[in-house]
């Protein structure tokens, strides 16, 4: 108890002094002339009110009038919110490593990206909203090839757009069907009774296929997608689900160095139990038509696997025909240090789908030649489809290239990342606090599913130790859903820095 105390105290202390946040506010000059990242970032926290505060507080009672509010954790003010720091309703600014679920890319109100939305030759895109399926526009080709393609993983020569997350993963799931039984039939043109039988949901024309998907996972809130999350009941509760193979993920122990022959075994058990759940899917009448995958476990609980454990899964779904789609929704973007988590692998042939979102401001997915929904399929062009897809003039070319050259540059050493446009304050905990990733093997992203434990629900410890937890706390770091747990609870009634009020 003790020691545990010290480290808390010494972990408060180094994170605390690192920050070093000076006594000024904002360095926002002018929102008409940014001439550097410093201009438009706050200096540190400055906390007013305890959160929620009371026009938070109140905002939440109207919200319940009108619709669910539970899930709500305060009102922003978006428009003084600044590079990695948010500003509630109240004026409370406060250091978020949370950036709206992992999906602010480089900043609030980055200059570079108001750039974008402001600029005039983009306002027709924004206004007219195209079907972009049916009907783009002229500099849509040009668009694509100087924004998404520009990041395509390896081996992997089309995207195709979507407008979120959950949609994304759940077009890619239905594009690994319809390759599957296009290899089932050896054509890609359906048969009558195929056409047929689809419209009563009955089998030949819809098949009895299935996903397979890891303990932990959380891939989206859409019905295909529900069935390959396993992060938290509530998610799925009350809500009609199939029957597909679910295989375990490892849970390594760490430190990596102390635990390698547990490990190893570990991961050979999961390799294992998968290879064997996909054989007896197949007995059962439900081939696995693919796989899916997080890099990392974000919403499960900051989950990693070896880089020998993705490879190893990545053959053994190659063993059994089934298609490989890694899910980079939560980890795409640069947040590990590469600008896909999966690139840490090293493999020759990662994937066969990938999908993103997030902090690439749009979603969808990536995939092979191979995976293409043939236009001979019936009315083919509706068979993966988003009405509005994806914004013409997406800022994704501002994120990944700077003036003349590409702003992406994945530093030296494992898992430490740079991004040139990355607030100060995570660069600060990423430069000093190396010890935040100890036996991680991707590095610590530069997002809260792998800073912030998740809320308790009796049944499960935390992943992050209270000592670190204290320390993110007393540095200012923001901390959006306190936890139940009550042994871990008393460390969110830490004060803030200069007596300016309780952080949570």
């Amino acid at each position: 108890m003790a020691s545990a105390l010290l480290l808390r105290q010494q972990l408060v202390a180094s994170v605390h002094n690192s920050l070093r946040f000076p006594a000024s506010g904002c360095r926002y000059v002018s929102k008409a002339a940014v001439n550097s990242q410093a201009d438009y970032e706050y200096d540190r926290p400055l906390m007013k009110t305890q959160v929620p505060g009371p026009r938070s507080k109140e905002l939440t009672k109207q919200m319940g009038q009108i619709q669910n509010n539970t899930a709500i954790n305060f009102f922003c003010n978006y428009e003084e919110s600044r590079g990695n720091f948010l500003v509630d309703v109240d004026g409370n600014r406060m250091l978020d490593v949370y950036t709206q679920i992992a999906s602010i890319p480089i900043g609030y109100n980055h200059p570079a990206l108001l750039k974008v939305v402001s600029d005039p030759n983009n306002a027709s895109a924004f206004v007219n909203r195209p079907a972009l399926g049916i009907l783009p526009p002229e500099s849509f080709v040009d668009k694509l090839t100087e924004g998404l393609l520009t990041v395509a993983p390896k081996g992997l020569n089309r995207v195709q757009n979507m407008a979120c997350g959950s949609c994304s993963n759940e077009n890619a799931f239905k594009a690994m069907f319809i390759w599957y039984r296009n290899k089932e039939r050896g054509t890609s043109i359906p048969s009558d009774a195929d056409l047929s039988s689809c419209m009563i949901n009955q089998t030949p024309g819809c098949p009895e296929l299935s996903i397979l998907s890891f303990s932990g996972a959380f891939h989206g809130r859409t019905m295909g997608c529900l069935a390959t999350t396993h992060s938290k009941p509530i998610h799925k509760l009350d809500v009609p689900s199939f029957d597909w193979p679910i295989a375990p993920f490892p849970r390594l122990q760490y430190p990596l160095d102390e635990h390698v022959r547990e490990n190893a075994q570990e991961e050979a058990r999961c390799l294992e139990e998968t290879e064997d759940l996909i054989v007896k899917w197949r007995h059962k009448g439900m081939p696995v038509a693919g796989v899916v995958i997080e890099p990392i476990q974000a919403e499960g609980g900051d989950n990693h696997a070896s880089a020998a454990f993705f490879i190893s899964l990545r053959k053994i779904a190659s063993k059994h025909g089934c298609a490989f789609h890694v899910d980079e929704v939560q980890t795409g973007g640069g947040a590990t240090g590469r600008f896909w988590a999966h690139e840490h692998w090293g493999a020759e042939d990662p994937a066969d789908i990938v999908s993103f979102s997030k902090k690439l401001l749009t979603g969808g997915f990536f995939y092979r030649d191979e995976m293409e929904t043939d236009k001979r399929r019936g009315d083919g062009r509706l068979a993966i489809y988003d009405t509005m897809q994806y914004n013409p003039h997406h800022p994704i070319s501002t994120m990944v290239r700077g003036p003349g050259r590409p702003a992406w540059q994945p530093a030296a050493g494992r898992g430490h990342g740079r991004h040139e446009a990355l607030p100060r304050p995570t660069r600060r905990i990423m430069v000093h606090h190396p010890s935040l990733n100890q036996g991680e093997p991707l590095g610590i992203p530069v997002n809260p599913w792998i800073l912030l434990p998740p809320v308790s629900d009796g049944t499960r410890a935390f992943n992050a130790p209270p000592p670190l937890l204290a320390g993110w706390l007393s540095a200012g770091l923001t901390v959006l859903a306190p936890p139940a747990d009550p042994a871990v609870a008393p460390l969110f009634s830490l004060r803030a820095r200069d007596g300016e009020g309780p952080l949570h």
